[in-house]
């Protein structure tokens, strides 16, 4: 072991090098793992964060709320189905406000108060209670939607008072904000006012106590005609472009990783075969196996460990510094669950090395002549 940190210490520039590589390589998995996490959240955050376990959709509406046109009389007939405990519209919508004097393209979303689908995640101040009220997302707050804000429709001028916000709650990435059904029934007669009603985009659903929210969504679907029921995670799974968002974040993670391991196994690999002779002597003269493997553990522990701190500053201070559109959140357990994945590959890319040490012949020094073999 004090071999071992004698050679790092000899040969810091090459020990550096490989911990700022393995570093940045680091800093590239965790980066994208924390953009694909934001970008998720700020696409389907509205619905994972509400507090209905199953949505009904228009089945025609292939999962896409914007889509989705549901009449009144199907939430009362989702709510005559069996196992529903609770059922009320939910709605959404895209709309202009002029938030501290810019126009700005947000998300709203109807709920009724007391019922499922109000909004999870309020962080501060309170929910909604008259119609000329809102949640907004805290992301958004020096965009004008702080507590204490007026934001107006700019559409029939309709005026809206923040009196809360939620975080993680953002949709179609884009400041939004939870108001009473009443209060989104306003905005979207004052936008269009020949309308005569408003219809919900989906009924939100609360199921009776110790009915599973898959069965029921089944259920639903196959009662009431012209509905598609998901569960809140099948219709985050199923929202358009979370896939696709997913496999591509995926491959870029994928390639980062492997990477990394290889870098790490290859390096140690090669480091074990140029100082192979001074192994080989050192077993001649009586150094155990275990000892030598353990050197070059404490070696790529060393590395891994200095990129990992590497990597993490990078994270941190990029995060800070990122204008990317949306916020950035670091997820302290995923970071973990990727820090200890990279310790188990880089343990399994240096397999390599441990085994080209544990099969030293100490005879071989007979073989060495610069040992002084013959």
């Amino acid at each position: 072991m004090m071999l071992a940190s004698r050679e790092i210490k000899r040969a810091k520039a090459r020990f550096g090098l490989l911990i700022g590589a393995v570093g940045l390589l680091v800093f590239l998995i965790l980066f994208q793992w924390t953009l694909l996490g934001s970008l998720l959240q700020g696409f389907t955050g509205g619905v994972e964060n509400q507090s209905a376990p199953v949505l009904v959709y228009g089945k025609d509406a292939r999962k896409i709320i914007e889509a989705s046109v549901l009449p009144p009389a199907v939430v009362d007939a989702v709510g005559k189905v069996d196992g529903v405990a609770s059922a009320a519209p939910w709605y959404s919508g895209t709309f202009t406000v002029d938030a501290a004097g810019v126009d700005v393209d947000a998300t709203i979303i109807g709920f009724r108060p007391g019922a499922p689908g109000q909004p999870t995640r309020v962080v501060e101040g309170r929910l909604p209670a008259a119609p000329g009220e809102a949640v907004a997302s805290k992301e958004d707050r020096k965009k004008g939607f702080d507590i204490g804000s007026t934001v107006i429709s700019t559409a029939g001028d309709v005026p809206l008072t923040i009196v809360g916000l939620t975080e993680l709650s953002r949709s179609n990435v884009a400041p939004t904000m939870f108001v009473t059904e009443e209060g989104f029934t306003a905005l979207r007669k004052a936008a269009n006012p020949d309308a005569k009603a408003v219809f919900p985009s989906l009924v939100a659903v609360q199921p009776a106590p110790g009915v599973d929210p898959a069965v029921l969504a089944t259920r639903i679907t196959e009662q009431v005609p012209g509905t598609e029921a998901l569960t809140r995670t099948q219709a985050i799974e199923g929202a358009p472009g979370v896939g696709q968002i997913k496999t591509s974040f995926y491959g870029i993670i994928g390639l980062a990783y492997v990477v990394v391991v290889l870098v790490i196994g290859f390096f140690l690999l090669i480091l074990t075969v140029q100082k192979m002779p001074s192994l080989v002597l050192m077993r001649a003269v009586g150094a155990p196996v275990g000892a030598l493997v353990r050197g070059i553990l404490e070696q790529m522990l060393f590395v891994v460990g200095g990129g990992l701190i590497v990597g993490l500053v990078f994270l941190y201070g990029a995060v800070a510094a990122a204008k990317v559109g949306l916020p950035l959140q670091i997820d302290t357990g995923a970071v973990a669950v990727i820090s200890l994945a990279v310790v188990i590959g880089a343990l399994l890319a240096s397999t390599f090395a441990f085994v080209r040490v544990a099969a030293i012949d100490p005879f071989d020094v007979v073989a060495q002549p610069n040992l002084g073999g013959s």
